[in-house]
């Protein structure tokens, strides 16, 4: 059995021990590899910004393809700190002959309310960017067993849906 690891983990991994072995790996894994994946999805044309906001389309709005601004404003002020007249400016940027990759339009239900749809540029970029990116992930999964990848992703998909669900931000827990 290993007894410590690159990053300090301290083995045998146990239950009393996962919160300060958890915080151990919080930065290689959030930045090294949050920033690494993020990067290989921005590619060499898109910012920061335009990447989450693809990806904010992709992941969480109707069909992959059509969100409302409200939507991308809350979600992404999770990650960024944006106000709304930064989200504007990226938005209205993305829209532009030069990118061509959302249209802003009315809402039928409120003119006031703006619905984000990609352009077929705009899907073909987040197509672009999936692939780019699977490919980065399979170097990294080459070096993994099949057990690791199953345990990994059995481990990161229950963290998600935990803190998703809003335990995480439950402060009469601690």
């Amino acid at each position: 059995m290993k007894q410590q690891s690159d990053f300090g983990i301290d083995y045998p991994i146990k239950r009393e021990t996962a919160p300060q072995n958890f915080l151990k790996l919080f930065y290689p894994f959030h930045y090294s590899v949050g920033m690494a994946v993020e990067k290989h999805l921005s590619g060499s044309d898109l910012t920061r910004h335009q990447t989450v906001i693809l990806w904010i389309i992709h992941s969480k709005g109707e069909d992959g393809h059509t969100i409302h601004r409200k939507t991308i404003e809350r979600l992404i002020g999770e990650w960024y700190e944006l106000g709304s007249p930064a989200i504007s400016k990226v938005l209205r940027a993305m829209a532009e002959k030069d990118l061509n990759l959302i249209s802003i339009r009315e809402s039928k239900a409120s003119a006031r309310e703006k619905v984000i749809r990609l352009t077929k540029k705009g899907q073909t970029t987040v197509n672009e960017m999936m692939q780019r990116t699977e490919a980065f992930i399979k170097l990294i999964s080459n070096e993994l067993t099949d057990e690791e990848i199953a345990n990994g992703m059995e481990f990161m998909s229950r963290v998600g849906a935990i803190v998703e669900g809003g335990f995480a931000g439950r402060k009469d827990q601690i």
